[in-house]
């Protein structure tokens, strides 16, 4: 069933929903961007329509909602330790498509790793009902046509904003009774067909291959360019990393909470290990885990697609400048030459 409402009458139906709901959303913060004078785009909870960012791409993710960047995971004491509450109430979250198949990524990781489950994304994820936004048009630094995942039909609820007027598709048949007496309509959520930036991942099915392009020296124009702060990975939708601190509260160092913490590979002493070694030691190498990790290595595990799902939010962030997708093109040029310079090597 698909519903025309005001936004007063949407306002309504928020008020009703947030008995049951945390209703989150992309959310305008004005004045708050990394620059003076610029706004950022992220999620947090809204109370009503006109608090949604309908017409912005978000600058983080719906990650940000069941992985906070900084959360408690437990409580401790000498003799005993407790975990932290989760919510009683069901979650409402506003997505665009992208984010939809960002969730997928992240249940494989949290779910569905080696037989392995994180009790606290569980315990999360079981909450959430999806609300699509439609996305017809995309941004400049959008790549999801691309990477396929510019459509979704998972979604409880889909929205369109018009104006003053609110179009929805209802899908869950718990959601259609607060929509009780709204005027019809005809609404069917639209996906955008092209995007202005375009990109073809390489495939990479040999392990020769594979060996040569980690030592290739495309990754040593990074160690000058990329300053290892870590953005990209912070605005990814689709990267797990963290780190765990234990906070003491007082002179007790047996009393305390335990923290868990968004942390990025792309920052330096992220693989130091004790006695001094680090795997990854210069910013092309952290380059080369992160850009192979999303276009390579998650496919190669998982069997299925690449962990990039084209939202465009790390070239947005990048200080420098650095666009994934035109890194992703000089790999695919530097496997070009790899497999020339082999089968030149056979013929002689």
């Amino acid at each position: 069933m698909s519903y025309a409402l005001s936004f007063s009458e949407a306002n309504s139906i928020f008020n009703a929903l947030q008995k049951e709901y945390e209703i989150w959303a992309p959310k305008r913060f004005i004045g708050k961007g990394r620059y003076s004078d610029t706004d950022i785009i992220r999620y947090d909870k809204v109370g009503c329509v006109e608090e949604i960012e309908f017409n912005g791409k978000s600058d983080f993710p719906a990650k940000e909602v069941l992985t906070p960047v900084s959360e408690s995971l437990f409580y401790f004491t000498e003799d005993a330790f407790m975990e932290s509450r989760e919510t009683s109430k069901k979650l409402l979250i506003f997505m665009r498509p992208c984010d939809v198949h960002a969730k997928y990524h992240q249940e494989k990781i949290y779910l569905e790793n080696g037989g392995f489950e994180d009790s606290y994304y569980k315990r999360m994820n079981e909450r959430v009902k999806i609300v699509l936004m439609e996305c017809k048009e995309g941004w400049d630094t959008c790549f999801c046509v691309s990477m396929g995942t510019n459509k979704t039909d998972d979604y409880a609820a889909a929205v369109r904003a018009e104006q003053n007027t609110l179009c929805l598709e209802i899908k869950d048949s718990e959601l259609l009774p607060y929509f009780e007496g709204c005027a019809s309509c005809d609404f069917k959520p639209e996906f955008i067909e092209k995007n202005d930036l375009t990109l073809e991942v390489p495939e990479i099915n040999d392990r020769e291959v594979l060996a040569k392009l980690k030592v290739h020296p495309m990754w040593k124009e990074f160690d000058k360019r990329c300053v290892s702060c870590g953005a990209c990975t912070l605005a990814c939708s689709t990267c797990t990393c963290f780190t765990t601190t234990d906070v003491i509260y007082n002179e007790n160092t047996n009393v305390g909470e335990r923290k868990r913490t968004s942390a990025s590979c792309q920052i330096s002493g992220f693989t130091d290990m004790a006695g001094g070694m680090s795997f990854r030691p210069t910013a092309g190498d952290r380059m080369r885990y992160k850009v192979l990790h999303k276009f390579h290595d998650y496919k190669a595990r998982f069997k299925d697609y690449h962990m990039c799902v084209g939202c465009g939010r790390c070239i947005s962030r990048c200080p420098e400048f650095i666009s994934i997708t035109a890194t992703v093109n000089k790999m695919a040029q530097a496997i070009d030459e790899i497999q020339a310079e082999t089968k030149a090597q056979e013929v002689r």
